[in-house]
């Protein structure tokens, strides 16, 4: 039972690397990439930091444009 179990999740797996992401998949990405980098730079410097957030904030429309 464990072994067809892992077999399947493997199976899945698998797919799931050649599976192309979709746009919206891509702009999440890349805004919470922003996100994170804002984050870091909330600390160290505040203009990169707002600079990072704002190109969050547009791509967060673009989103919300997909559905």
């Amino acid at each position: 039972m464990i072994l067809v179990l892992k077999n399947h999740l493997a199976k899945r797996y698998m797919f799931g690397l050649f599976k192309k992401k979709s746009e919206k998949e891509k702009l999440q990405e890349q805004y919470k990439k922003l996100l994170e980098e804002a984050h870091k730079l909330s600390t160290t410097n505040r203009k990169m930091s707002d600079q990072k957030a704002y190109e969050a904030d547009e791509i967060m429309k673009q989103i919300e444009k997909l559905g």
